[in-house]
């Protein structure tokens, strides 16, 4: 089984930074793209940000130039450097990878349990 465990999250005053990071566990050969996405309060989930294998990205248009998205493919991690917060960036931040390549099993659409990013003003 795979599993994603984010980290990084909590509190930070506008114009602050955060780094968010998730591990993804299990006997993992391949993750094709990494992406992370976020959830404010009474929004739908939407797209932040999303990386390739081969290091290919997009962003939100709402976070371009502030985050940045990167990965570490020998340790099958994704981080999230996330600067100039502003409160509209609080929201809980989910980890997904798909087309994940473990063993025999390939897995779609993979999510870690979320991490709260909270930015006052």
């Amino acid at each position: 089984q795979v599993h994603l465990v984010e980290s990084g999250g909590g509190l930070v005053q506008a114009g602050g930074s955060l780094r968010l990071s998730c591990a993804a566990s299990g006997s993992i050969f391949s993750i094709n793209t990494m992406a992370w996405y976020r959830q404010a309060s009474g929004k739908q989930r939407e797209l932040v940000a999303a990386i390739t294998s081969g290091g290919s990205t997009n962003y939100a248009d709402s976070v371009k130039g502030r985050f940045t998205i990167s990965r570490d493919n020998a340790k099958n991690t994704v981080y999230l450097q996330m600067n100039s917060l502003k409160p509209e960036d609080t929201a809980v931040y989910y980890c997904n990878a798909d087309r994940v390549l473990a063993g025999p099993t390939r897995y779609f659409g993979l999510w870690g349990q979320g991490t709260l990013v909270t930015v006052s003003s």
